[in-house]
């Protein structure tokens, strides 16, 4: 596909809604998501579950059930996604202590969208690496 760039801002998309994660299990996803990030768990549409914070949400397909449109390739534990947390990252640590799931990496300085992080990464039960940042 040869076409020239959309000039930069006349398209002003302002955020993101909400993604799709493809998971093995969506009630341990859920569980996971509402206990350890505090998500809340959503019931939309035909009986379908999201996970919603601030003013987004991520929609959960069931690997092999997915809904049309798909990704090209849907894939259980595909996924590598920035969270900022508002809760302080030695609170979250303790917290995730507690919970049983081990911290992957940091407490680590990465580069955010808005400038420099502080990080620590953790992985869900399909394994996706959820990095969770403070500004």
């Amino acid at each position: 596909m040869i076409c020239e760039a959309y000039p930069l801002g006349l398209m002003n998309i302002s955020s993101i809604d909400h993604w799709v994660l493809t998971v093995k299990n969506i009630q341990a996803t859920c569980q996971f998501y509402h206990q350890v990030l505090g998500m809340e768990v959503i019931t939309f549409g035909d009986n379908r579950k999201a996970l919603k914070f601030g003013e987004q949400k991520i929609n959960l397909h069931q690997l092999s059930q997915e809904f049309e449109p798909k990704a090209g390739s849907p894939t259980a534990g595909s996924a590598d996604l920035c969270l900022i947390s508002l809760v302080p990252l030695p609170q979250f640590i303790e917290h995730c202590d507690r919970c049983g799931v081990p911290i992957v990496l940091g407490p680590i300085t990465r580069t955010g969208a808005k400038g420099k992080i502080k990080s620590v990464y953790i992985r869900d039960p399909d394994q996706n690496l959820l990095e969770i940042a403070n500004y």
